[in-house]
């Protein structure tokens, strides 16, 4: 949730994260770019979401911070962390992707943004 859809997506990244580890003790040591594109917000959050999947898997990271920019269904985002330290991250499972189950990324009232999916672990 936040009070637009930029603040709901990076929460629902922040999320994604808290599912692994411990988001407090991810370290902003590396920045990546992200961008995608979709026919509409719910599929834009889960095209966000698997794109940090993906990155997290291929770097071998584990992302804490996060900064969206959406311009009409075009998303661009940045995602800071560092590579995997399994004693100190403890990883409590592998994420394979965000699903369309419970898939919401609406304004349900004036200023509060919802942006939420169940992950496939």
């Amino acid at each position: 949730m936040g009070p637009s859809l930029e603040a709901a997506f990076e929460q629902a990244a922040l999320a994604l994260t808290a599912v692994l580890t411990d988001p407090s003790v991810v370290e902003s040591q590396t920045a990546v770019d992200v961008e995608c594109e979709a026919l509409d917000p719910e599929i834009l959050l889960t095209d966000w979401l698997n794109a940090l999947v993906y990155e997290m898997a291929t770097r071998n990271m584990v992302f804490g911070h996060f900064r969206v920019r959406i311009d009409g269904l075009r998303l661009r985002g940045r995602a800071w962390g560092e590579t995997v330290d399994v004693g100190r991250h403890e990883p409590a499972v592998e994420i394979k992707g965000a699903t369309m189950t419970a898939l919401k990324a609406i304004e349900d009232r004036p200023g509060h943004w919802i942006a939420q999916c169940v992950v496939d672990v």
